[in-house]
């Protein structure tokens, strides 16, 4: 039987690196603010506009508290992240502008904004973001080369402050959309099953929780459809394992096969598959079940000069009409599911078919 902490087994991986990421760019802010105080309190420093600075200060100091104080109880998103990576954009850009010097030290903290925006925003915002920077850059610059006229040395400066950036905006890009895709193929590995490749256990719990959110909030109807073959353990007593997994195999393909490309289909554990039919009451359900019970009663393999076949038996729930309550469902076609394996085998039996049908 299926218990109901399975369902609540499930961590939203995408949702914590957010909440990583937005923990992260909030500790680089706060670093910005002190890496600029520091030089704007140290000896010999100078600033053409002093106030400039001391306000875009406080004004980037407020902006964090009340950035982070709204959003505390909000869900993290990228969009959020990129705000905050194009305020600290800014504020650097307008301390460097209030020291009136184009070749500020402070350059530097661009390559830090630029890191936090790859590792957390992706490719494109990145490249987006050290363009805004060098337009930055060359409007500062402009007043210096429209008086003194653009000479050699300037355009060595130029690349002196700008190549480093654009070679760190390179180099994390690509490692980040590396380790981007190694945690794609991992997190695709970790939700599918090896042997059919269906969705697995936890994946398709998942799913079901969401469609089961979409249902509640849409006023929609799905039903649960569980498969179990008849005979896996005296194929595998008297074939070996290897001839079970063939027919594990070919159970997964005849069901892919019968059903539509939007049921989605899962190995629930050994030889039990469960299914989740998105708008589909649980009548058109155990239709589509018939289908399936018929087309692996007809289907076989040949192994060593002997005929392997199998029936399956299926049980189906649906939402809203037998539970709604997503812990339960699953019971419910588990539910009837036994009841098809009590009463014979080789049969699909509706929830709603069961004696009284309790939870």
């Amino acid at each position: 039987m299926i218990t109901d902490s399975e369902l609540s087994d499930y961590i939203d991986i995408e949702k914590l690196e957010l909440e990583g990421f937005t923990r992260s760019i909030a500790e680089i802010e706060w670093l910005l603010l002190i890496l600029v105080l520091l030089y704007y309190l140290s000896p010999g420093v100078e600033f053409t506009y002093p106030f400039g600075v001391f306000v875009s200060f406080a004004l980037f100091a407020a902006f964090v508290m009340a950035f982070h104080y709204i959003n505390y109880f909000t869900i993290p998103s990228s969009w959020k992240i990129a705000m905050e990576t194009w305020a600290m954009i800014l504020f650097v850009s307008w301390v460097i502008i209030s020291s009136g010097d184009v070749n500020n030290p402070l350059l530097s903290l661009y390559i830090l904004i630029i890191i936090a925006s790859a590792l957390s925003l992706g490719k494109l915002i990145t490249f987006l973001e050290f363009a805004l920077i060098t337009s930055i850059y060359i409007y500062i610059s402009y007043p210096v080369y429209a008086v003194n006229g653009l000479t050699l040395n300037d355009v060595i400066n130029f690349m002196t402050v700008f190549v480093p950036i654009l070679l760190v905006t390179y180099v994390t890009v690509m490692l980040a959309a590396d380790v981007q895709h190694g945690k794609q193929v991992l997190r695709l590995l970790s939700e599918t099953d090896d042997m059919t490749g269906f969705k697995n256990k936890r994946s398709f719990n998942t799913l079901l929780k969401t469609e089961f959110n979409k249902a509640l909030r849409y006023t929609r109807r799905f039903s649960i459809m569980m498969i179990d073959a008849d005979n896996l353990k005296e194929i595998n007593d008297r074939f070996g394992h290897s001839a079970g997994d063939r027919l594990i195999k070919q159970m997964a393909s005849t069901i892919k096969d019968v059903l539509r490309s939007s049921d989605i289909i899962s190995r629930y554990g050994g030889d039990e598959f469960t299914v989740l039919m998105p708008e589909t009451d649980s009548q058109d359900a155990k239709e589509a079940g018939e289908k399936v019970r018929l087309a692996i009663q007809n289907s076989s393999f040949d192994l060593r000069g002997n005929r392997i076949t199998t029936t399956v038996s299926i049980g189906v729930s649906g939402f809203p009409v037998d539970t709604n309550n997503v812990d339960d469902l699953l019971n419910c076609a588990d539910k009837a599911l036994y009841e098809s394996k009590r009463v014979g085998r080789n049969r699909v039996t509706l929830f709603t078919e069961l004696p009284h049908a309790p939870v």
